[in-house]
Formats: structure tokens, C-alpha cells, sequence
């Protein structure tokens, strides 16, 4: 299952610890509302105030908190071109229209991007970085420069952030106290391996997270068994790191590999690649995808025209990758 991002390597063990401890006389009451537990131990781990962050059910719940709170029904959306798909399905649900801009043939943002949206009156835009669904990274001093530029709330959605290569040095966070219009976007789902829990959290300006705390967000929004697992995959942030370190090196192999096979593959900085399928390979992106999946090998398959001639996949372990090669080579791969 190589087809929706999630981490191949298990939670913490401390995690699975601090489930065998919960009880039925726990979930008689209802959990701590804003959950600050867990509040606090992030923003140690951050090096920010208790009111820089909010937790959320979910990346899911952050974007939709985010939109509710600063954009007024029937005001556009700024987003790029292509990106995660559950930002057109908000912006329809608010009744906007979608201001967007496409990237650039290599990824990034256009100088403009900040100048396009307000001319088109968007006053909240968003974004994931490292990007989905090609996995490359928009720098520090580019997002700088655009929240500096745009008129509205920038959110910048980092679901994949804690696989960016640390030699880099990407921090957003050190930003947070520098302007006033910056969310970010963070969760547990994919770097500490908890997508079935549902545990996100956004991070800013105490002034953009007093009014989702306090106003927008929904009553215990997050229940008493993903707080304690949360709080205890950070209070194991070792094991993660030592997880996202496989990963990567995991991501580079595979796109080695697929390379050598003739797949042209963006670099990614997430857990996850993005490859275009060769000129003379004798099956399509589409015939490809469907040969997988009825050798039970799944991946993502993209139904658009930007798209339709490449193959998205998550990085697996290293039997999983090699089931995928086997299984691109038995589709008209031929070997190295």
C-alpha cells in the first residue's frame, strides 16, 4: 500500500505503552478541552509560547479551522497548481472561488505568486511544503518573502516536514513570532506513524491562534486516548527521528532505483516520490497503475492532464520497495 503517504515504520514503543494504560473509568469524563498537556510539550519542543499552538483533530480539522475562522463565506482561496486536493473540496464547501497559480516547470513558487493572489482578493491562501504530490521543498527565505507580500493569512501545510533532509536547516518556526499572518500546519500522521488517531496541530502568531482556540474550535475536539499517545510519541521524539532517518535513506535508494530504470523522479523531501514515466516504456502511467494494482501493489495514479503521465509512491520498507521494482519490471520495466 504505497498509495496515501503513511509511514512504513511503526509508533514509538512508549506509544503502545501509554495505550495498555488506558482504562474504561478513563473515557467517564471528558478530556482536558484544549488539551494543554500536549499543548506544552510542544511548544518546548518548538521553543514558543503555550499560545502559539492549538491542537486539532487532524490536519483535516487545522484547514478547516483555519479557513472558517479567517475567511469570510464566498472569499477566494489561494493555492497552487497542483497540489493536495482537499483544498479545491474547501474552498467549494465555503462557497469560493479557487485564486491559484501554477508552479513552476521545476516545483517551486513564481516570484508573483504573492502579487497574484491579491489581485485576485484572496485573503487566505495555503500550501504543503515539502510539496505533495512532487515532494520538493520551497526555502525559508521564498515563504518569508511571500507572507511579507501577501495581504491575507498564509498557511503553510509541513504534514511532511519532519522527512526533510536536517542538513538543510528548513525552519518555518522561527518565523511564527515575525509575522503576524503565518500559520502552520503540523501532524502526527506521518513522521510518528499515528495516521489512524487523527492528531494534528497549527502553530502561529498568538494572534491567530486566541481566536481558533477560543471561538472556531469545536468543544473536546480532541478525545482523551490521542492526547496521551501524542504526548507520548513526543516525549519519544528519538525513536521518530530515528525513523525519519530510514526513511530518507530509504527515499534515496528507491529513486536511485527507479532512475536507473529510466523514470524521471523530482527530488523529494518527503516520504513519498513522484515519478514520470520513460518515453519508451511500453505501458502508460495509467496501464502501469492498473498492472500494480492487480498484482496487489498499490500507488497513485493522477487524473488529470499535468499528471497523466506520472506515478505518485510512498517510500516503503525495503521488501515493499522492492516488490514495487519487481513489479514495474514485470509491467515492461526490464532490469537495470
Amino acid at each position: 500500500k504505497l498509495n496515501t503517504n503513511e509511514n512504513p515504520l511503526p509508533a514509538s514503543p512508549k506509544v503502545a505503552e501509554a495505550l495498555n494504560t488506558v482504562t474504561v473509568q478513563d473515557q467517564r469524563r471528558y478530556p482536558p478541552p484544549t488539551a494543554d498537556g500536549l499543548r506544552r510539550q510542544l511548544a518546548r519542543l518548538h521553543d514558543l509560547k503555550l499560545d502559539n499552538i492549538v491542537i486539532t483533530n487532524g490536519g483535516e480539522e487545522a484547514l478547516r479551522l483555519a479557513l472558517t475562522t479567517f475567511v469570510e463565506a464566498g472569499s477566494p482561496l489561494g493555492r497552487m497548481e497542483p497540489s493536495y486536493s482537499l483544498y479545491a473540496v474547501l474552498a467549494d464547501l465555503h462557497g469560493g472561488a479557487k485564486a491559484q497559480g501554477p508552479l513552476t516547470d521545476a516545483w517551486q513558487i513564481p516570484r508573483k505568486f504573492a502579487q497574484t493572489l491579491n489581485e485576485l482578493g484572496a485573503n487566505r491562501a495555503c500550501f504543503v511544503n515539502p510539496h505533495a504530490p512532487s515532494g520538493t521543498l520551497i526555502d525559508v527565505d521564498t515563504i518569508s518573502q511571500i507572507a511579507n507580500d501577501f495581504n491575507g493569512v498564509l498557511l503553510v501545510d509541513e504534514a511532511y516536514v519532519d522527512f526533510v533532509d536536517p542538513a538543510l536547516r528548513y525552519d518555518l518556526v522561527r518565523l511564527v513570532n515575525a509575522f503576524d499572518n503565518l500559520l502552520l500546519l503540523r501532524t502526527f500522521s506521518k513522521g510518528y506513524s499515528l495516521a489512524g488517531l487523527r492528531l494534528g496541530y497549527l502553530i502561529g502568531a498568538d494572534s491567530l491562534i486566541a481566536p481558533i482556540l477560543g471561538k472556531t474550535r469545536d468543544s473536546y475536539n480532541i478525545d482523551y486516548i490521542s492526547q496521551r499517545l501524542g504526548e507520548a510519541a513526543i516525549a519519544d521524539r528519538n525513536y521518530a527521528e530515528e525513523t525519519w532517518r530510514q526513511i530518507r535513506s530509504a527515499r534515496r535508494q528507491l529513486r536511485d532505483d527507479l532512475i536507473a530504470r529510466g523514470f524521471q523522479v523530482a527530488t523529494s523531501q518527503s516520504n513519498f516520490l513522484l515519478a514520470e514515466v520513460p518515453l519508451d516504456f511500453p505501458k502508460s502511467a495509467a496501464e502501469i497503475y492498473q498492472e500494480l494494482k492487480a498484482q496487489q501493489i498499490l500507488v497513485r495514479y493522477f487524473h488529470s492532464p499535468l499528471m497523466e503521465v506520472k506515478l505518485g509512491m510512498s517510500v516503503g520498507t525495503a521488501s515493499q520497495n522492492a516488490r514495487l521494482l519487481g513489479g514495474l519490471e514485470g509491467v515492461g520495466g526490464g532490469g537495470e
